[in-house]
């Protein structure tokens, strides 16, 4: 007899296991060597097949004493709660790990997911804002 194993202390684990599936997806049917943006499109068109809510290309103020000093351009908002971030490469580079934990900070999110694209497949790694 199988026992499934659930988590308790997974950020979203439903919604970002159907986020990770349409992204294995994506790249089932398109394969290796596109450019961030060609996946990014493909994933918003896959989202709205799956009545997944996003938002792509989200500007995200960043303010300091109430005025604004920049802003932050999310690849995708999803659902509300989970930050979207396409990458190309086959390793989870730091300085991108760095800018999805800057993005859930000035979201006041939770969870954020970095999705690489490489040649072999997609490879997703969460991010959490404990705060």
């Amino acid at each position: 007899m199988k026992s499934e194993v659930r988590r308790d202390d997974l950020v979203y684990p439903d919604l970002s296991y159907r986020i990770s599936g349409i992204l294995f997806e994506v790249f089932k049917e398109l394969g290796p060597g596109y450019q961030e943006k060609y996946y990014e499109r493909a994933i918003a068109v896959a989202f709205a097949k799956e009545n997944l809510r996003f938002e792509e290309q989200l500007r995200i103020p960043l303010q300091y004493h109430n005025r604004p000093i920049g802003s932050y351009v999310l690849d995708f908002l999803t659902e509300n709660v989970i930050v979207l971030e396409i990458k190309k490469g086959n390793y989870f580079k730091k300085q991108n790990i760095d800018q999805v934990f800057s993005y859930l900070k000035a979201k006041n999110l939770r969870l954020g997911l970095i999705a690489n694209f490489t040649a072999n497949g997609v490879k997703v790694k969460r991010i959490v804002n404990i705060n």
